[in-house]
């Protein structure tokens, strides 16, 4: 029936399934979950009619639930339904937003991140899915953007109501693309013709939300089971880890299929020993971040036979998601993903993003070696990606990092070595954070003068006989490169991946 009075018409009839009422308050709802016997439902004028039954939800943790309310810009907003997506290599969700005047939006939430995405009317249509290649520049509805991913996504589970609802379970194309204005267009193909999304990153403080969880009705027992290799038991914290490591024989499990799924492992010989122990809490830029996952990285510039390596730890707030700390022999950094993707110049020799322009630093291939902990995506041992790093101002480090269908993205801020063993606690252990980036003779700071100047005299001694040996052309090896981040499959800011 219709709400008397209202600017937006309000429909409630009884659930076809249980008879318990289903309410519409966005005329542009077609669909809706019942909340009590989870049928499906389409609206037909006053009616309603059962299309089937919807999954149960996954615990995400998330601080969002239906009927929260904020504010997008000027605009209004209340939360009035809920999607869930999957893919092979993650998990995401899409709350849906009612606006003034009956409009609707999305607010998709991926691992802390948040894109605030509104319809986008395409003159042309969408392009085909194939034809948008991972890593190209294309123009959409005159826009220029890079596509970020191409994958195939399946609806899980449903909640509220809905302007669409894909059939449950049925894979569908989803490509996402961005650019320098730290933009995202998401291009769905679940309908005929697709829907096309605009949106860009955004921040729950910024929203101005009311009618959030609270965290006591978080449940954070973690889930058990036993290793597979092993038969140790191995408990799982995040509710969105895909990959875990055994404590016991260090094996690494995928959980991309589910606990009660048959595991697969990978055993690990040479186990790396990271400074910042798993599960330890260190305060950065004001916020507390835990030490969730670690692993080691090794690099090879092309035609260069020499390796550098880096390590990368995983961090994890509730309130903002995760990030990285990286480890590398020139510096420490905080590295998180970036929402758009920069404009890169040909031949890739710079790279533009949000009007500050980063020169091109190093090239090369990387390959995680080692894993320890949680991560929220499938990370296996010997994953390879291609990497560029560009220099910007004050140390700033944006990334590249492409793998097979996606494209990530991040940027780095540096950070002083013995500022990070504070972070952590650590102050005892600070030498073994001090990297390049530190003073000269900084690492040996109680180190007498006689062995400073023994030192001084074979490093000339080293010199003179490079100046001896070398050809002109000169060292191709360099083990003084950092990344920005690991390649964390669909981490890339939180838009619909």
């Amino acid at each position: 029936m219709a709400e008397p009075g209202g600017i937006q018409r309000h429909y409630r009839a009884p659930c076809p399934g249980c008879g318990a009422p289903v309410e519409f308050h966005s005329a542009q709802s077609t669909h809706a979950v019942c909340s009590y016997c989870r049928s499906a439902v389409v609206r037909q004028g006053e009616q309603l009619a059962r299309i089937g039954k919807m999954a149960e939800l996954f615990e995400d943790f998330s601080p969002l639930q239906l009927a929260a309310a904020g504010r997008f810009g000027q605009q209004p907003f209340t939360l009035v339904g809920r999607l869930q997506y999957g893919t092979d290599g993650g998990r995401w969700t899409e709350w849906i937003a009612q606006l003034d005047g009956g409009r609707l939006g999305t607010l998709s939430e991926d691992n802390g991140q948040y894109v605030f995405s509104q319809p986008l009317a395409l003159p042309q249509g969408a392009p085909p899915a194939d034809a948008l290649r991972v890593g190209m520049t294309t123009a959409v509805a005159g826009r220029s953007y890079t596509v970020a991913s191409n994958t195939e996504a399946a609806l899980l589970s449903a909640q509220g109501e809905l302007p669409r609802l894909p059939e449950p379970g049925r894979a569908f194309r989803v490509v996402e693309l961005r650019n320098h204005e730290g933009e995202v267009l998401s291009l769905d193909y679940d309908s005929t013709p697709p829907s096309a999304w605009l949106g860009r990153q955004v921040a729950l403080d910024d929203l101005q939300l009311t009618g959030l969880r609270s965290d006591s009705g978080r449940q954070e027992q973690g889930r058990a089971f036993n290793c597979p290799h092993c038969g140790a038991p191995v408990t799982v914290q995040l509710e969105v880890s895909k990959s875990v490591t055994c404590g016991s024989c260090r094996s690494l499990i995928d959980l991309s299929a589910g606990i009660g799924a048959e595991l697969k492992y990978a055993v690990q010989d040479e186990p790396v020993r990271p400074l910042i122990a798993l599960g330890r809490v260190g305060r950065l830029e004001g916020t507390d971040w835990q030490v969730v996952g670690f692993q080691h990285r090794v690099g090879r510039s092309p035609g260069d036979d020499e390796q550098f390596g880096w390590s990368e730890y995983l961090l994890y707030n509730r309130q903002k998601g995760f990030c990285f700390l990286v480890d590398a022999e020139d510096g420490w950094s905080l590295v998180r993903p970036t929402t758009g993707a920069p404009t890169v110049s040909s031949g890739f020799a710079s790279a533009r993003y949000l009007g500050t322009t980063y020169r091109q630093q190093y090239s090369y291939d990387a390959e995680t070696t080692y894993v320890a902990g949680e991560f929220y995506w499938r990370v296996e041992r010997g994953q390879r990606t291609g990497n560029r790093d560009f220099a910007g101002p004050n140390g700033a480090v944006l990334s590249l990092e492409r793998a097979d269908k996606e494209l990530t993205w991040s940027l780095g801020k540096r950070l002083d070595g013995a500022a990070v063993a504070r972070a952590f606690g650590l102050e005892a252990r600070q030498d073994q954070f001090k990297r390049a980036d530190a003073a000269p003779f900084s690492a040996a700071s109680r180190v007498g003068c006689v062995t400073v100047v023994v030192v001084v005299l074979l490093v000339i001694l080293l010199l003179v006989l490079l100046s001896t040996c070398s050809g002109p052309s000169g060292s191709s090896g360099s083990g003084w490169r950092s990344s920005g981040g690991s390649y964390g499959g669909y981490s890339s800011g939180g838009g619909h991946k």
